[in-house]
């Protein structure tokens, strides 16, 4: 099962993204909308089989991405769903 990719994202070009930032948070006011479309657990079965890179700690609790560990993915994602 692949994600669907949306097909226009606006997100940060320096600094990091946390999971939420990536996979979005209905919970929060207002929403957090998702740049990949996924859950959770889904997220970290690819970071488990190296779909997607583990990112950098910056705490015990905190793990983020560079925006351009996330664009090559969105690309490789895209390139998977038309071929």
């Amino acid at each position: 099962m692949s994600a669907s990719v949306p097909s226009k994202i606006i997100f940060p070009t320096s600094g990091y993204l946390r999971l939420s930032q990536i996979v979005g948070n209905p919970r929060t006011n207002p929403p957090t909308p998702a740049i990949i479309p996924i859950g959770k657990s889904t997220w970290w079965r690819w970071v488990a089989e190296g779909k997607v890179s583990k990112g950098r700690k910056l705490g015990p609790k905190i793990r983020v991405w560079t925006p351009q560990e996330i664009g090559d993915l969105l690309t490789k994602l895209a390139s998977e769903q038309e071929g």
